[in-house]
């Protein structure tokens, strides 16, 4: 979309006039900067801890059995680690908790200030990483960088939703995904280069040079305009409307304002979001915000996202064609996310999620096949040509997931709440995430050691199952007003709809029809009388 004015029309029949203006473009590219951190954090854990300098210093015992070599230990079980892996996965179990705080700055202070706090965590968490002397140090340094991520994976996606036009919500909301891809390539590409210096320092260069992108995120959060969503629910309504009308570059925004100040109004009236988030009208975009979550780190993507490095060097590559294989993987990824961004709002959530769960499903089955005929516990006859189809087939993987439940993952949710739940919503979303994250991050190492190659069979069942659940119960988003959801898609969604009966809940949320009509079977997902 290069530029100029379009309208939406919600289904009220009013349009939503709205030019992409620079402002937009600009807060957008500065927010989704959190997203740049996240991705650093997740990329670096996996080549530092791959580092010999940096094991022998706070992993003492992995260092060992590293350097024993794949005589004494299983080549699957030499990085198992309890130790190890609390250092990777203490910054979700972190950032899950400071979720529910940063609920509370959401909606009290607003997306902007919660994003402010989130660069001021990464900051000092940097600093305590960078400069570590023991263990302790190391993982306070994560945890503080844990709050961060909290704090900014529940502020961002919700700004990039509010401020972007309708027409290219998807595209603009995915620039924060784009840029945790970038983050995990930078990181790969840091740790190759410091992975050759000499003297032992390379894993605090390593740490250090995320405070780049807490610097940008920080800088970005002082720059960037409120959402005027944000500033309607807190009562400063002309603010919200000249805000409304910089960014949407028109002077005719009373349509969408009126939408707006309706949204906010019911939202007030809601006085305990989280217990409202389980009434039975708000099931239908909890269960699929918590789904997609549980499903996206069911992909196992950020088991191989983590420890690429670590993986490859388990599949019998040298140190540095490990960090090598993940700089490249670390690009497919980025580039990918490109792909999602093109056509999110032109093809459609539905369309990529499915396509993708076919492409990943192939990858997994294929590496365990390779792997399970080639690696054995004590011997690696990987030769060069499996080793390339490895890293090929692992691209593949990573390729699928990076237009699919990557960003769509992140989208899908931030775009389905009513503004009276949005921030709860996010919130959970945000927690089940990092929960989830946490899980895998904690038991990769030790599944790699029990599973071996089957644990990419366990990671392509999930596939199966999601791509099911997408089949079926996933409703398509695309091009319609946030706030016009409840309407357009829960009400006329083949299972969904049964939800949404209005005399199940005392209040009622939604502008325009407010009679909970029923829907006429046509599905905005699946419908089983309609073809893909």
């Amino acid at each position: 979309m290069a530029g100029g004015g379009f309208a939406t029309a919600p289904a009220n029949g009013v349009e939503f006039e709205a030019k992409i203006t620079p402002i937009v473009i600009i807060s957008c590219i500065m927010a989704a900067t959190g997203g740049l951190m996240f991705g650093y954090d997740v990329g670096v854990s996996g080549g530092v801890t791959s580092m010999p300098d940096f094991l022998k210093k706070f992993f003492p015992v992995v260092y060992r059995k590293v350097e024993a070599g794949a005589d004494k230990n299983s080549n699957y079980c030499k990085y198992d680690n309890q130790g190890l892996q609390l250092f990777t996965s203490s910054l979700y179990l972190a950032g899950l908790t400071a979720t529910f705080f940063a609920s509370y700055t959401t909606r009290t202070l607003g997306r902007r200030p919660t994003m402010l706090i989130a660069g001021v965590f990464f900051i000092i968490g940097v600093i305590l990483n960078a400069a570590a002397h023991n263990l302790a140090m190391l993982i306070a340094g994560r945890i503080l960088l844990g709050c961060g991520v909290g704090f900014a994976n529940q502020a961002v996606p919700l700004f990039l939703s509010e401020i972007a036009p309708t027409k290219i919500r998807g595209g603009l909301n995915i620039l924060f995904q784009l840029n945790v891809t970038i983050g995990i390539l930078f990181a790969n590409l840091v740790n190759y280069g410091t992975a050759k210096i000499k003297g032992g320092w390379g894993w605090r260069l390593s740490l250090g040079l995320a405070g780049i992108p807490a610097l940008l995120l920080t800088v970005g959060a002082l720059l960037v305009t409120e959402t005027p969503n944000s500033l309607v629910e807190r009562g400063r309504l002309d603010e919200g409307k000249a805000v409304l009308r910089r960014i949407r570059g028109t002077d005719n925004v009373e349509p969408e304002f009126a939408d707006l100040l309706e949204a906010s109004r019911l939202a007030k009236e809601v006085k305990h979001p989280f217990r409202n988030l389980l009434q039975r009208r708000n099931r239908p975009q909890l269960v699929i915000a918590v789904a997609l979550q549980i499903f996206q780190q069911c992909t196992g993507i950020n088991a191989i996202m983590f420890y690429a490095p670590v993986l490859f060097s388990t599949l019998g590559f040298g140190n540095d064609a490990a960090l090598y294989s993940a700089v490249v993987t670390g690009a497919v990824n980025v580039l990918s996310t490109l792909v999602s961004i093109y056509s999110v709002d032109k093809v459609g959530r539905r369309v990529l999620l499915l396509e993708a769960g076919v492409q990943m499903f192939f990858s997994q089955v294929v590496i365990a096949i390779i792997l399970g005929i080639k690696v054995t516990d004590h011997s690696q006859n990987l030769s060069k040509g499996f080793a390339i189809l490895v890293v090929v087939m692992i691209c593949t993987y990573v390729a699928a997931f990076a237009w699919s439940w990557g960003p769509l993952g992140w989208l899908i949710p931030s775009e389905t709440f009513p503004l009276e739940t949005r921030s709860a919503g996010q919130s959970v979303t945000v927690c089940v995430n990092l929960l989830f994250t946490f899980i895998i991050a904690q038991a990769f190492l030790s599944m790699l050691c029990h599973f071996k190659f089957g644990i990419f069979i366990f990671f392509s069942s999930w596939v199966l199952v999601m791509s099911v659940f997408v089949m079926f119960l996933l409703p398509e988003t695309k091009n319609i007003p946030i706030e016009e959801m409840t309407e357009r898609v829960w009400k006329k969604h083949w299972f969904w709809a049964r939800f949404m009966d209005d005399h199940h809940d005392d209040q009622v949320f939604v502008s325009g029809d407010v009679n909970g009509k029923k829907s006429n079977g046509k599905s905005n997902g699946f419908d089983p009388s309609t073809r893909l």
